[in-house]
């Protein structure tokens, strides 16, 4: 999460959506950068709800504008599974390693599965029950984050590439994608709806 104090935004980080390379570009600029541990980090729309925006607009009277990028989200769960291929090889689980997309998107389908993952929906990451994020951005039209970061905060800027994790097979049978879009309902709906 990034602080703007000047400007009155708040960037929520959402998971494997370009977070890291925005932090390196930013956090310079930003009033706060909350980048440790990953809770913090990572902190959803109803975390900021009911902790971080009380505090700030108690602190300034004013309301903060909140903004998060958005991944497309069969390609989203296709880099979570990139990002825990890569971790199983740093950390010798091998079993992790040996299973399949097909395997991780049946798991992450599951009535339970993206909890037992520990993977929480980008639906539920942007919006809760109360409100949504102010502004939603898509992560593959980037640019127009840029733009819109580059005229509220005055400057220039270029995002790095950064935390990309190595090239895997992330295909599915037509069958499969299928399945995973309907459990992917509430996410797909969501990004359908952003400009």
């Amino acid at each position: 999460m990034l602080i703007f104090w000047d400007q009155r935004l708040v960037f929520l980080a959402t998971p494997k959506a370009g977070s890291t390379a925005v932090a390196m570009a930013l956090e310079s600029l930003a009033s706060v950068s909350l980048q440790r541990p990953a809770q913090m980090k990572h902190t959803d729309i109803g975390g900021y709800r009911r902790h971080v925006g009380p505090w700030l607009q108690a602190m300034t009277g004013e309301r903060f504008t909140t903004i998060a990028l958005m991944r497309e989200p069969v390609e989203w769960l296709r880099s979570w599974y990139r990002f825990r291929f890569s971790e199983a090889l740093d950390d010798f689980h091998p079993a992790v390693a040996e299973n399949s997309f097909a395997g991780f998107a049946r798991d992450y389908r599951a009535p339970d599965g993206p909890a037992r993952l520990g993977i929480t929906p980008q639906s539920r990451f942007l919006s809760d029950a109360e409100s949504r994020v102010d502004r939603i951005f898509r992560y593959e039209n980037i640019d127009a984050f840029v733009a819109f970061l580059e005229e509220r905060l005055d400057c220039a800027i270029e995002l790095p590439r950064a935390n990309v994790p190595p090239a895997q097979d992330v295909s599915l049978p037509p069958d499969e994608e299928q399945a995973l879009r309907q459990a992917m309902a509430a996410d797909l709906n969501l990004y359908a709806r952003l400009d």
